[in-house]
């Protein structure tokens, strides 16, 4: 350790909320003063409504600078030889932006230049964003640009503050509740946008549909399934492929949404995503989702179609992870007690389905991966049990009938 960092920092130049030295010190409503990155995250994105300190109801959230307190404790590092940090930009207020907004009724012209100043609010920092979020019609006036800009560039410029910024609960919930006609705005974008606009499209789809009411879970519409099926397919980034993945676990477990999965070849588009992929969180919700999927008919037959279906699958058990290989061996016990003709039965010997559950039960940690591995060898026993396809090691710890 250097010398300046054994030197003690006096405790009114640390934040209560983070026990750090303050470098962009606020003082709110009660009076009481704080680091603002940590007081905009209790605030903002804990949701909370007091001071840290007095446990008040804050009046107001807004933050007042301490301009006297940040020249104090700057030159306390300067004479003190510690790391020096420069004046923070103050970041811009909800009274600039309201003006902004004001201002983009005048005419188209002055729409786009607003856009723009909005671009460049999103970028400066993360109190600007906060307040961008916050001010009342900033949210409203972004979502309009989507819905009736024709120039897909300034839709996309849209999509991306959006994106920046965060739908707050309450905006979410009030979009899907307008006809249907933001998520329609979404679904063009997606199915005719570039890379980029489409993947803002797609994980702002996922944050408005995270927190909506069982209705609107279960009344989503087939197209949703086609675009989200078609940015697996396409692999924007990374990043799209993974909030694709994470907003069919939040739709397929209601009402007909397995079906309508299926219907767009979810199925097939998931296998191939399995067969490329070597990432480990993008394998564990390809296989939760596959397992969702494979609980109706319908997705059992499309994982059976394909020819690399049951082999996949079988091959990411123990490769992954535990969540993985739980879930892998779900699909196979659905696929096993379902759909179990000879054929499919012939083909988990085949592909090493079969020897992969003995081995399961030889070195998987997990009690209930293991007890459903048994529970498929013994359902199928009759015509697995002395195949030559099980190596005599792993045979050995075939169960009992």
């Amino acid at each position: 350790m250097d010398e300046a960092q054994e030197i003690e920092v006096p405790c009114y130049f640390v934040c209560p909320i983070s026990m750090q030295l303050m470098k962009d010190p606020v003082t709110v409503s009660t009076g009481i003063t704080y680091d603002r990155e940590s007081i905009e995250k209790w605030l903002f994105l804990c949701k909370n409504s007091t001071c840290p300190v007095t446990k008040q109801d804050l009046s107001n959230t807004d933050l007042t600078p301490n301009h006297t307190l940040r020249r104090l404790i700057q030159e306390w590092c300067t004479f003190n030889a510690y790391e020096r940090f420069p004046t923070p930009k103050a970041p811009v207020e909800k009274s600039q932006i309201l003006k902004l907004l004001q201002e983009s009724k005048a005419s188209p012209k002055s729409q786009i230049n607003c856009l723009h100043r909005l671009r460049s609010i999103a970028h400066r920092d993360e109190s600007s964003r906060n307040h961008l979020q916050q001010t009342a019609g900033a949210v409203e006036f972004l979502v309009t640009v989507v819905r009736k800009n024709e120039d897909a560039m300034y839709r996309s410029e849209a999509l991306s503050i959006l994106h920046q910024i965060q739908l707050s609960e309450s905006d979410s919930k009030k979009f899907l509740s307008d006809n249907g006609v933001f998520l329609e705005s979404l679904m063009q974008v997606l199915e005719s946008g570039n890379c980029q606009s489409r993947a803002h499209a797609v994980m702002l789809l996922k944050s408005a549909l995270y927190v909506a009411d069982p209705e609107h879970l279960i009344g989503s519409k087939p197209e949703i399934y086609k675009q989200v099926v078609r940015i697996l397919r396409d692999k924007i980034s990374r990043q799209a492929t993974k909030t694709a993945l994470k907003l069919l676990v939040e739709l397929c477990p209601w009402g007909r949404n397995r079906i309508k999965a299926v219907e767009n070849s979810a199925v097939s588009a998931l296998i191939e995503l399995l067969l490329e992929t070597e990432d480990r969180r993008i394998c564990e919700l390809v296989l939760i989702v596959l397992d969702q999927l494979c609980g109706c008919a319908e997705g059992r037959a499309q994982l059976l179609e394909h020819g690399a279906g049951l082999a996949i699958v079988s091959k990411k058990i123990l490769r992954v992870s535990n969540v993985a290989s739980d879930r892998a061996v779900r699909i196979i016990c659905s696929i096993t007690k379902h759909t179990a003709n000879s054929r499919v039965l012939n083909e988990m010997m085949q592909v090493g389905v079969v020897s992969k559950l003995c081995l399961v039960l030889q070195v998987e940690r997990s009690h209930k991966t293991k007890e459903r591995a048994k529970e498929i060898l013994r359902l199928h026993s009759r015509v697995w049990k002395d195949s030559s396809c099980i190596p005599p090691h792993l045979l050995s710890s075939y169960p009992s009938p």
